[in-house]
């Protein structure tokens, strides 16, 4: 049997001296709740455009080191269809981290050892109740494949081009999803680096056996008529490296544009992309998800991920007479790279996209001001976020589950961890079709 690890609800530590070090146990509990809650049940001004209201759904836990919360969105359930929990997370491969130690030079070696990671990742997306998942950075497919399909996953793999060895993986609850189609890009036969991505379309299956009613014969149950649920899931890893926005723009170009060509291909249905963009919530890259457009020379190509900020603190770049960054021009094969063609400079795509951490408003303690996590990875050279779900507006997020604070990362000293199996946080959401 293999060890069970609750993320959510970690063992309290207690004090030798109780009655002298902590006060009593009813007062404690109400500065909790009155310090924890407040954000989570401010009400909107009735006249703002925003819908939603913050909810904490009901919990027990406390937040500590590895709890994390959900919080709901307030929209009415009738507005809900079919729900499915989808989750995103970058597991950290077995080469990378071995070939890129010094950034886990704070982790215990236990903490490193694929085994353990493998059982803690296990472990965290069964709590999950997970519907759909997108992997990134996997090199163990059939390995976790094996473990996977005795939870009822399937799974399909996409490995990289070239020499490094890992890919995507997307995996699906057998007895909620059929897979109907799947495609790749691989994104070299475009002159963009090893990098790869995957696509599947789903289809919900007709309600099951078991919801027939008992002494009903499955052959003469007449089933309820309801419109066919299919969507496309698309899974990606961007590029890391922080100065060639032209490739990174280029990746995502023909990512968006292969997600909506699927979804007209198989009647306009419902899109989902997830994945690890290398790339911040307030970059050039973020904007072009969110606006469905973007000129790129009022952008310095070494910034349009937004990655360079963090990037500043470890290297030196050129500046000009005046004291301020070179700004990096772009030339006619980097815009050929990034928009498909010398003469465009201006990119837009079709797909009207919304961020599932967006739809539903969350703490000040997880959020940046634009909504997003304020961090989905954490080791030594960096501490933000980088992962994300997005979806089309056939789709609404019923309720997503909060990252961590900052200070609660740090005082991790990095990631993995004793409960967490990976340098990333694993984006979670539960998404419904609307009626």
């Amino acid at each position: 049997m293999e060890e069970t690890i609750n993320v959510l609800r970690p063992k309290r530590k207690h004090s030798l001296n109780t009655e002298a070090e902590q006060p009593e146990p009813h007062k404690r509990r109400r500065r909790t709740v009155e310090s924890e809650t407040e954000p989570l049940t401010r009400q909107p001004d009735p006249s703002s455009s925003n819908r939603f209201r913050l909810l904490s759904c009901p919990s027990p836990k406390k937040e500590t080191q590895s709890s994390r919360e959900w919080v709901c969105n307030s929209s009415t359930s009738s507005a809900y269809g079919e729900k499915f929990v989808v989750v995103s997370y970058n597991i950290l491969g077995v080469e990378n981290a071995s070939n890129h130690s010094d950034m886990y030079n704070n982790v215990p070696p236990r903490y490193m050892k694929w085994k353990r990671r493998r059982r803690l990742i296990r472990k965290e997306v069964k709590s999950y109740n997970a519907s759909i998942v997108c992997f990134q950075e996997v090199d163990r497919f059939d390995d976790l494949a094996h473990k996977f399909r005795k939870d009822g996953l399937e799974g399909v793999y996409k490995a990289r081009t070239g020499e490094v060895s890992d890919g995507c993986a997307i995996f699906w609850k057998q007895d909620m999803f059929s897979l109907l189609h799947q495609e790749s890009i691989e994104f070299q036969s475009f002159g963009l680096r090893h990098n790869v991505a995957q696509f599947c379309v789903l289809k919900l299956q007709d309600q099951l056996e078991s919801d027939v009613p008992p002494d009903t014969s499955i052959h003469t149950y007449r089933r309820p008529c309801t419109r066919s649920r299919s969507l496309v899931i698309g899974n990606i890893h961007v590029l890391f490296n922080p100065s060639r926005g032209d490739i990174k723009l280029g990746q995502v170009r023909l990512f968006l544009e292969k997600a909506y060509k699927l979804s007209l291909e198989w009647g306009s249905i419902p899109v989902i992309i997830a994945g690890d963009l290398n790339s911040t919530p307030q970059s050039p890259i973020y904007q072009f998800l969110a606006s469905s457009q973007l000129d790129i020379q009022r952008h310095d190509r070494r910034r349009v991920s937004g990655q360079i900020e963090f990037e500043s603190q470890y290297r030196t770049f050129t500046y000009n007479r005046y004291g301020k960054p070179f700004f990096y021009r772009w030339s006619a094969e980097e815009v050929r790279l990034a928009t498909g063609c010398e003469e465009v400079t201006h990119l837009q795509h079709h797909l009207k996209l919304g961020s599932a951490y967006l739809g539903v408003p969350g703490s000040r303690r997880t959020r940046d001001r634009c909504g997003e996590p304020l961090a989905t990875s954490y080791h030594s050279k960096f501490l933000g976020t980088v992962d994300y779900i997005w979806h089309t507006e056939e789709l609404v997020p019923v309720r997503v589950l909060e990252t961590l604070p900052i200070d609660t990362l740090k005082g991790m000293g990095g990631l993995p961890s004793k409960r967490c199996g990976s340098d990333h946080l694993a984006l979670v959401c539960e998404l419904a079709f609307r009626r």
